[in-house]
């Protein structure tokens, strides 16, 4: 643990596990669940952890989600992933098996299996399993990937079974026995699963039932997800089941089945790993799945794990290793609370609680997530006035007391991840709304645009998806970015006419009302670079209409400034009037475009959304279609490293109607925990609000961003 820690806690409703419990103590012995999991693609990411849960929904990571054995000690490569773990016949041991390897040094480049024992789950002894060395015939293997164990009781021996890959042949799923130590095989592997049309078949992972084995896997290739074969015996006879039982349209890996303590069925999940997130599914025979992620939190992002049942006692003695005060204080369930914004002073020893404007301070309780055996007490519930001091006692622990203060913040104004925030005032509803790019999704996969509306600036209500680019553009399905919004009045009627970007082009969906619904134009409006443009992107489009003149104007590009004047209809260009507007070296993206006082202002972002020092700048000119005067001075907004605060760009403006007041609406890295998260923090951000200022001469002041945010407007 570094000497000071900072960390978010965020409830994020999703995630993995897998069970196969061989066991022969009852149900109704066990209290909760482990599930041991890593994390991603570095090599730092690549190591076991473990986290508990009480009911197999929601999940807290112990060891404040950093490894519980190092990958060091017990890998060839340095690095682990995909670890399973099993509960021994005699219901005291315990097997965990992992994949060796490090992901940086390719997907073709491990050849082994590491095979950890323990009797108490927190002392382990481990084997390494090169499978090219150890067995001549598979000397050509460049895969070993994602081993399981299960107990044949046939055998009497411990069963370990993989995917494996010989040159380029397809993936093949593989079984062998493990010698009596489990540290190492003492059978050569043979095939375990013969696929129909012989394609790849990865991530096994077999549930008995009713005497009945279910081998979930998946299938690579065009086509790919989880699906099921059965047999009656362990080893052989395995009949496909031909349909996929992913409930979801998007990538999946990784799936894993584990059988509810209570009795109620099973829950099967999958890594949704292009949306960096994982699937809850239940079912009760192993053919039907029902969607239940709004039931599952976690305050970690894990990948391909395992989770299966455990006593009481084994919680205990879990908690008693791994578990730390830190760690309780993080589970904090109150819907007042912004989750993603909590902060942790393991240090001092001090939390902070974000919580909404409307929450009563003087009783408040921020609900703490019990676990078996620790005691939570508090000196009061008052937090109007100071913080209030709480006692952790874990067994096996000395009592930790934390000051817990609650502040209410208004930045980030939306709760959850959401980026590039447009935002309008219409006069139809006499309301505002943010239109901004669904966030959190790892390479920025969003499909789907949502809208947020408010009548005083901090209070906001999520409105629903407004756009969903699978179910409603036919032109495209992905990258969801960046939109903008303009409200007309056309014939006596107000329309609202939504640009967007996906796919890397710009299209247009119209619609009677602010929050839709949005009906898409049938093509892009924006679909190839301007004459002359070589680099950059077709993105961030921006819509203004020059309140001189009455005519609107589209700007979009990421490397260049580009600007159209638009027809009448609001959905295509006037014939040549597409042209480059020239901006200094500092211009990225994320054009915006305001009028006020006579003079026409040019906002765009500098840097990559992905650096802290992403930031906004400005020009202005005589003319919404330039050309430009840039001031020497002229940074808007940028990052405040004494509050945190970092990665503050691609912003619209807002001015209260019959005011001179005006406010900038931006994103950030998610508070605190962003700057920490290298590259992912750039799909990992969060929208805020300040004042906007300007000096006598109109130029612009720069505005310092808080996290205070600011004071509802009348």
């Amino acid at each position: 643990m570094t000497k000071k820690n900072y960390w978010w806690v965020g409830f994020l409703l999703l995630f993995p596990a897998l069970v196969k419990a061989q066991a022969k103590t009852t149900p109704s012995k066990y209290a909760g669940y482990l599930f041991t999991y890593f994390t991603g693609n570095s090599k730092e990411e690549e190591a076991i952890r473990f986290a508990i849960s009480t009911d197999g929904y929601h999940f807290q990571a112990l060891n404040n989600n950093q490894p519980v054995i190092a990958s060091s000690a017990i890998s060839s490569t340095g690095g682990v992933r995909d670890p399973h773990i099993l509960r021994g016949v005699d219901g005291k041991t315990f097997y965990m098996v992992a994949t060796d390897m490090v992901s940086a040094n390719g997907w073709d480049s491990n050849r082994a299996m590491v095979l950890l024992k323990s009797n108490d789950l927190v002392n382990w002894t481990s084997a390494i399993v090169n499978i090219p060395q150890t067995f001549k015939p598979f000397e050509k293997v460049n895969r070993v990937w994602a081993p399981q164990t299960i107990y044949d009781a046939q055998k009497g021996k411990y069963m370990i079974y993989w995917s494996m890959r010989a040159g380029n042949d397809p993936d093949i799923i593989y079984y062998a026995y493990a010698n009596k130590d489990f540290t190492g095989l003492e059978t050569e592997p043979k095939q375990l699963f013969f696929s129909p049309n012989n394609g790849a078949c990865i991530d096994g992972d077999i549930v008995e039932k009713n005497g009945k084995f279910h081998l979930f896997f998946k299938t690579e290739g065009q086509g790919a997800g989880i699906k099921v074969a059965v047999s009656d015996k362990l080893t052989a006879g395995y009949t496909l089941r031909d349909a996929y039982v992913q409930q979801t349209k998007d990538p999946v890996e990784g799936a894993g089945v584990f059988k509810l303590n209570d009795g109620s069925g099973y829950i099967l999940m999958y890594d949704v790993y292009t949306k960096g997130r994982y699937q809850f599914t239940k079912t009760t025979d192993l053919e039907n799945f029902k969607v239940v992620d709004e039931q599952v939190s976690m305050n970690f992002h894990p990948r391909h794990g395992t989770v299966f049942p455990v006593t009481q006692k084994e919680i205990e003695r879990l908690t008693a290793r791994w578990l730390s005060a830190a760690d309780v204080l993080g589970t904090a369930q109150s819907r007042q609370i912004k989750k993603n914004n909590v902060v942790l002073d393991t240090v001092a020893k001090k939390l902070w609680l974000p919580v909404l404007d409307n929450t009563a301070l003087s009783k408040f309780d921020p609900q703490f997530k019990s676990f078996p055996g620790v005691k939570i007490t508090a000196s009061g519930s008052d937090f109007s006035k100071k913080p209030v001091a709480y006692t952790i006692s874990i067994p096996g622990r000395k009592p930790e007391t934390w000051q817990v203060q609650v502040l209410q913040n208004r930045n980030p104004v939306l709760a959850g991840y959401y980026a590039d925030p447009e935002i309008l005032y219409s006069e139809k509803t006499k309301r505002y709304y943010i239109y901004p790019t669904s966030d959190g999704f790892t390479g920025w996969a969003g499909n789907y645009f949502k809208v947020f509306s408010s009548a005083n600036l901090t209070n906001w209500k999520d409105e629903g998806v407004m756009l969903d680019l699978p179910k409603q553009v036919s032109w495209a399905n992905r990258n969801a970015w960046a939109p903008c919004i303009i409200e007309k009045k056309i014939n006596g009627q107000y329309k609202y006419f939504y640009y967007f970007t996906a796919a890397q082009k710009i299209g247009v969906a119209v619609a009677d009302e602010p929050t839709g619904p949005f009906v898409d134009s049938g093509k892009p409006l924006v679909a190839e670079k301007p004459a002359g443009i070589k680099g950059g992107q077709e993105i961030d489009p921006d819509v203004f209409t020059d309140p001189q003149i009455g005519k609107s104007y589209l700007y979009w590009g990421n490397g260049y400034m580009a600007v159209a004047e638009l027809n009448e209809d609001m959905i295509s260009f006037k014939t040549n009037t597409p042209q480059i507007i020239k901006v200094d070296k500092t211009f990225r993206e994320g054009t915006y475009v305001f009028y006020r006082k006579g003079t026409y202002y040019f906002m765009w972002s500098e840097d990559d959304t992905r650096s802290p020092n992403y930031r906004v700048r400005y020009g202005t000119s005589t003319s919404p279609t330039g050309p430009l005067t840039i001031p020497a001075d002229n940074i808007v907004i940028q990052k405040n490293e004494a509050e945190g605060i970092y990665g503050t760009g691609h912003n619209s403006v807002i001015q209260i109607p019959g005011t001179d007041d005006w406010y900038i609406v931006y994103h950030r890295f998610t508070y605190p925990n962003g700057i920490k998260m290298g590259s992912a923090a750039g799909y990992n951000r969060e929208v805020c609000i300040d004042k906007l200022e300007f000096a006598a001469d109109g130029s612009i002041n720069q505005t310092i961003p808080t996290h205070k945010g600011i004071s509802s407007i009348k």
